[in-house]
């Protein structure tokens, strides 16, 4: 079920934009804050206190560093597409392997703290269905063939359950906490991003910051 909730996500996303064709993104920039702050809640009520429950602090704090300069080093590549910024010059009609590499690797990374129907899956969810919209508007208004734009959702959309499938598995289960820790580093830059870009030229925005306080408290009854 968790599999085809995860997939149906991206591909709702992508099937929104090509019957739609969104011209308005403000309402998608407020999903976008209100999945960032809902992320990064869910981060500091749940993983947190769990990764670290009979955990070296040390060595789960290295995992955790360590994946916030994963994502550092993705969006090298991928130019900010997850957390719903896509800067990439698509003149030619060309696939974005580089930009589906680093995503994919964000997304697989995203379906390790899964556990079933619980919160997590919830704020992946959240934060995936924006993204998905923005890039899903990049990839049809570039030069790709459609068959090529396909091919990217249909695979993107594979890799957050193909991340939870080998989280889950018997191999993994011994170094799951340093797989967690690496997810928490990777949630907690891309949702501090995202709160941070929602206000851009530091102007108060009262819808923003309504719709972040939203998240938090959903994120904390959850």
């Amino acid at each position: 079920m968790t599999f085809i909730i995860l997939v149906l996500a991206v591909w709702a996303s992508f099937a929104f934009v090509w019957i739609v064709k969104p011209k308005d993104k403000k309402n998608i920039k407020l999903l976008l804050a209100f999945s960032g702050a809902f992320l990064l809640a869910l981060t500091f009520f749940e993983l947190l206190p769990e990764v670290y429950e009979n955990q070296e602090p040390k060595t789960i704090a290295i995992f955790i560093l360590a994946g916030i300069l994963l994502q550092i080093f993705l969006e090298f590549f991928s130019k900010g597409a997850e957390h719903g910024h896509v800067h990439l010059d698509m003149k030619k009609n060309k696939f974005p392997l580089l930009l589906f590499v680093s995503l994919s690797i964000h997304a697989l990374i995203e379906g390790v703290p899964i556990h079933g129907d619980s919160s997590i899956l919830y704020g992946i969810l959240i934060h995936k269905v924006p993204v998905a919209v923005i890039l899903s508007i990049f990839l049809i208004n570039s030069e790709l063939k459609k068959s090529s734009v396909i091919l990217f959702i249909a695979a993107f959309s594979l890799m957050t359950p193909i991340g939870n499938y080998l989280a889950q598995s018997t191999w993994m289960e011994a170094y799951a906490s340093i797989f967690t820790a690496l997810a928490i580093g990777v949630f907690l830059h891309v949702s501090t991003i995202i709160l941070f870009e929602s206000s851009q030229g530091h102007s108060f925005n009262l819808r923003k910051l309504l719709v972040i306080i939203l998240g938090i408290g959903i994120a904390y009854f959850a």
